[in-house]
């Protein structure tokens, strides 16, 4: 069967996420079920969930997640005034390798896609009156056992540390300096991964606000250490920083899961025979995962190698970039970070149907959102990293550097919100597929044959370019494949809803870059390219058939009327 031409309600290719239950038909009664809110009780988790709350639960994980995201701007603006862009952050950002695979292998890409399904199952079982408590027989078989792991990983990687960092970075003019921040960010391969653990338990049980709060908390860990240590320590108070940041993670979600788990008055030990959700996250399915964002996250190391060769400072513009960049990126993701629990239950429950809608609207929605914040990057590039980091240390030169990376870089953030967004759904369903380790593999071959090529003639926008170059190869061979190995979505018709935000976003780019230009202000520049950028996408993208635009246009005359009727009264 060609990828795109099921239809609707169709069942699923052969070989798709969701053989097993039979798929159940939609009713009446689900149109509008009684749901809770983000922060509901434990017992309402077992209650289908609507438009509304999917709304609010996104609304409240953005806030959060900007929020973090803000105190990460605020974490690197530091480093930059106080360090600058040299070979002190050049050590200290090979360390920080460890930290940004964690993260990806354990909270974000990585650990969460096994257990959201294995929990949702569990939860699944639990709502059909299965004996004992599934969801707390899960915790005691996994939790442990995972723990365990962590610690031993962690101690691994401080004891190796100075090989480490040989690998990372051999050209490194001190490597003493990236030792010892590697060792202290080392712990974090612990607390994140508890922290992993518990943010993928607690969104399967709809509850959002303190996992979304991590990064808040990450951040103001490493800012204090930073501000506190700084002067002493050197750029080491940040890898300590990491270390602080990493148990703030943990201490704030335990509580609001330990009250989830003694909500069934079952002793948290006691095993549930038969049960399935151990088996939905078993080694196969945990290593197909892990191994996937392992592969992904081999970028970073690719684009700190090659710029190991180059002129101290290129590994931190490569680094101020991305993360100034990404910023679209992880807002467009929220939506899906949202629904991956719905996808996960709906497949559980052998809806197939649902999910399926669900995923091809995500998709949608994701795209024009982070094609109008990339539109947003490219157009006000040099007056957002004017802004945000050059004062102190980070002078106009490093400005000018950082500004050319990331122009680069933006061109690959639709294809890396579409990876982190097909991921979710391959594995939704808790089945093992090594088709993602094949596609990701392929897109790091691409990055490192073309980053070696291009880093000779155009230094660090060379790296960026393979980036993207590595990347859009991955998302294209993922979003081919997932009609027959994940969710069946139709191929054919997410393709076309992806090319209508492209339309818009390369016409309000240069419209707003041309905006931006006509003022001397990096503030006043910067709000003449962002609202035209709004301007010109908006429009454009509604007239071209853009699911987020016609949304966006919709709320924005929504509120109009709404005001406007209460100035009438």
């Amino acid at each position: 069967m060609a990828a795109g031409s099921n239809g609707p309600g169709a069942p699923p290719a052969p070989g798709s996420a969701a053989p097993g239950p039979p798929v159940r038909q939609r009713t009446s009664a689900d149109a509008t079920p009684p749901v809770p809110g983000p922060g509901a009780s434990p017992g309402s988790t077992d209650a289908p969930v609507t438009r509304g709350f999917l709304a609010r639960a996104a609304a409240l994980t953005a806030v959060l997640s900007a929020a973090g995201a803000l105190l990460g701007l605020v974490r690197d603006q530091t480093l930059a005034r106080m360090f600058g862009a040299g070979s002190a952050t050049d050590a200290f950002l090979v360390a920080w390798t460890v930290p940004e695979f964690a993260a990806t292998l354990l909270i974000e890409d990585g650990l969460a896609i096994a257990l959201i399904p294995a929990f949702s199952m569990a939860l699944a079982r639990r709502a059909g009156g299965a004996a004992g408590d599934p969801v707390r027989s899960l915790v005691a078989h996994t939790l442990p056992r995972l723990a365990l792991a962590f610690a031993a990983v962690a101690a691994l990687l401080a004891v190796l540390a100075p090989q480490v960092v040989a690998v990372l970075a051999p050209g490194l003019p001190d490597p003493g300096l990236a030792v010892d921040c590697t060792r202290l960010t080392a712990t974090c391969v612990l607390t994140f991964g508890l922290a992993g653990y518990c943010s993928a338990a607690l969104r399967a049980h709809r509850r959002f606000l303190a996992p979304a709060a991590i990064y808040v908390a990450y951040n103001t860990g490493i800012i204090t250490a930073v501000l506190v240590l700084g002067g002493r320590w050197g750029v080491r108070a940040a890898a300590a920083g990491v270390a602080v940041g990493g148990c703030l993670m943990v201490l704030a979600q335990v509580p609001v899961l330990w009250r989830e788990l003694r909500h069934k008055g079952v002793p948290l030990a006691q095993p549930d025979a038969g049960a399935g959700e151990e088996r939905a996250m078993g080694v196969a399915l945990l290593a197909a995962v892990l191994l996937f964002a392992l592969c992904r996250q081999s970028q970073v190391l690719i684009e700190r190698f090659l710029g190991s060769t180059l002129p101290a400072g290129a590994i931190s513009h490569l680094n101020y970039a991305q993360k100034i960049a990404q910023i679209p990126m992880t807002l467009s993701l929220m939506l899906c970070t949202v629904t991956f629990p719905v996808v996960a239950r709906a497949l559980a429950e052998g809806d197939t149907e649902r999910a399926r809608s669900r995923v091809e609207r995500d998709l949608a929605l994701a795209a024009s959102m982070v094609l109008a914040g990339g539109a947003v990057v490219v157009a006000c590039a040099p007056q957002i990293v004017e802004l945000l980091l050059q004062r102190g240390a980070f002078t106009a030169r490093d400005t000018t550097a950082t500004v050319e990376v990331m122009r680069v870089y933006a061109l690959g953030l639709l294809a890396h919100t579409l990876v982190g967004a097909l991921i979710r759904s391959y594995f939704s369903a808790g089945r093992v597929t090594w088709f993602p380790l094949g596609a990701m593999a392929a897109g790091l071959a691409v990055t490192a044959v073309a980053g070696v090529w291009a880093v000779g003639p155009w230094g660090v926008r060379g790296i960026a370019a393979a980036n993207a170059a590595g990347i859009t190869v991955t998302a294209v061979l993922l979003l081919a494949g997932l009609a027959t190995r994940g969710v069946p979505v139709r191929t054919r018709r997410v393709w076309a809803e992806l090319a209508r935000p492209v339309g818009a976003a390369v016409p309000a780019a240069l419209a707003g870059a041309w905006a931006a230009g006509r003022s001397g202000s990096p503030v006043l520049g910067l709000a003449a390219g962002a609202v035209t950028v709004a301007v010109v996408f908006l429009p454009l993208g509604r007239a071209l058939g853009d699911q987020g635009c016609v949304t966006a246009l919709q709320s924005v005359r929504s509120v109009s009327r709404r005001l406007s009727h209460g100035r009438t009264r």
